[in-house]
Formats: C-alpha cells, structure tokens, sequence
C-alpha cells in the first residue's frame, strides 16, 4: 500500500486480492477453518482517505468507484474499516474524531478481499495521523482481531496464509505477470460457502503445502507445474450456492483462458497470464459479451497486474 501525507490528509491504496491456491485443511477447535493460500495482491485497489473531523466520532463515506456500491453495504460499526479504526483507538487509548472516504474500486462479495484489505489500510491510516509509531507485526495483529485476511495485507506482493489466515509467510520472486478478473454481479456469502463446503467435503490434507510449491513453481516459470496447482477447494461449494460461478468460469476457458479459478470464496473468478497484454485481450473478448437484454455479461471485468506492492 502506498501512502502520501497532504496536510493532515492520510490517502492509501487497498489493493484487491487473488488466491492462486486455497486449500481448507479442516475445521479447527475453535470453529474456523484452517487454510493455506498463496495469495498475491493485485493493481485494482479501493481507496481510503482519513482526515481529522470536527464532530466526535468516525464518519464512513463510500463512494462508487468503477464497481457500483451495494445499497447493502454499512457505514457504521458493521463495516471492517470502521472496526479497525476502533480497535487501533482503543489500543492507543484515542477518541477518534476522523472523516473517513471509501472509494470503491473492488466489488463486495466477490472474494477479492477489498473489506479486509481496507481494513487493513485504515489501521494503517490512523497509526500515521495519530503518530503510532508501531511496528508492523503490531499492526498486522489489530487487524487479526477485525477479520481472518487482514493481516495478509500488512505482507503485500505475495505471500502465504495458514492458520485461519493469521499466519502469513512473504514469498519472494514472482515473476511480474497478469490476469483477468470476471466477476458476475452476484455477491456470495464466506459463511455459507464455507458451510456448503463443510457438508460435502472430502478429505484435503494432501494439499499441504501446495501453496509453498505453487511459488517455487512460479519464481522458476515452471509453467506445466503451475498449472495443476492452480486450485481452489471452495470452488465446487460455491458453484453449487451460485450459478454464476459456472458460467464465469466457461467463458473464461471459451475466449482462452488456461485454468481459470475461483478467488477466494468468490463470486469473482480469474485466469492467470504471463503477459498483461495477453490478459488484455482475455478482457475485451469477455466485455463484449452481453446478456439477451443488451446490458454487459459481466459488470466487472478487469486485466489486472500482479504481484503488486510489498508492504512494509
């Protein structure tokens, strides 16, 4: 994420994020689920903008910016940037006085992690506003207490997620390469995915550590070995919660996509290219499709670039 300190203005970037591979190794004691996911952040980012406010209290405004804004979405002490931003006041023991803009860039519900990465971006906002100057493995706790992926965005670039999300391994070496992201429009909840995944699953231990070769292959270009890692063990439950996954997917593979998956607990499905031109053209074949009533297929589909940032 990157910052800039206009007066006593606080504005950073929250990039969104794909899962390259996802597997659920199981149901913990304590009632998540524990994972392992190589994750890499992407260049469509939310942007979060704090300054300080006359009136007590945090202020939370959204704004639309390219994705729509669910009518659903809340301002109040539901939404993760208003969370993180009390839990890093109470630890500093401030009164936040702060007016807070949201410009949204990444859809809800999508699996791209853009409530937990602007998370993530207000912890980091107000730490610098209010002059905290903690370390980051501090930070990136106060976010582990809002949600299971914010801590991941303290890492940046690429990195590996295990535990229930907490524990995050920076991965080094990528290669600078590129996707396409479709997502239909249809949020999906990670609850219930997780749930439909808890009824039907099948044993994925064996995927252990696959997130740690998936990245080895990468950093090496090993593309034939690439590929079969590109996995997702929530795909089959969502796809069966949301129908728009299944054709995401196709026309994914139909306008030329090798190995298309879901992100995350979807809705948003993605196809993962060597060059961002390649991703280009996967993007202009898949906007052109439109649905019999003459409106965009999908009304979100972006070439992105990956990895993008570092954190730190």
């Amino acid at each position: 994420m990157q910052t800039t300190t206009p007066a006593a203005t606080i504005t950073i970037a929250a990039p969104a994020k794909l899962n390259l591979s996802l597997a659920v190794l199981g149901r913990r004691a304590d009632g998540y689920h524990a994972i392992e996911s190589l994750m890499v952040a992407v260049s469509v980012a939310d942007t979060l903008v704090l300054r300080p406010s006359a009136v007590p209290g945090i202020h939370l405004v959204l704004h639309d910016g390219g994705c729509g804004v669910a009518d659903d979405i809340p301002t109040d002490d539901r939404n993760l940037v208003v969370r993180a931003i009390r839990a890093v006041a109470a630890r500093a023991g401030v009164e936040p006085a702060l007016a807070c803009d949201l410009v949204k860039a990444i859809p809800a519900g999508a699996g791209l992690g853009g409530g937990s990465s602007d998370a993530a971006a207000a912890i980091r906002g107000v730490a610098r506003l209010w002059g905290l100057d903690w370390p980051l493995e501090r930070l990136a706790d106060i976010g582990a207490t809002v949600g299971s992926d914010v801590p991941w965005f303290f890492a940046g670039g690429a990195a590996i997620a295990s535990g229930r999300g907490e524990h995050v391994e920076r991965v080094a070496g990528l290669p600078a390469l590129a996707a396409v992201i479709v997502w239909p429009g249809t949020p999906l909840s990670t609850a219930a995915v997780y749930r439909a995944w808890g009824e039907k699953h099948v044993d994925t231990a064996s995927r252990a550590g696959d997130a740690r070769r998936l990245a080895v292959a990468l950093a090496e270009e090993r593309w034939r070995d690439v590929w079969p890692l590109l996995h997702n063990d929530l795909e089959p439950p969502a796809r069966g919660l949301c129908a728009d996954v299944d054709d995401s997917l196709a026309a994914l593979a139909e306008a030329g996509a090798i190995a298309p998956r879901l992100t995350g607990s979807g809705s948003a499905c993605f196809a993962l290219t060597r060059t961002f031109a390649e991703a280009q053209t996967l993007a202009s074949r898949l906007a052109a499709r439109h649905a019999p009533a003459g409106e965009a297929r999908w009304p979100f589909v972006r070439a992105v670039r990956l990895p993008v940032g570092g954190g730190g």
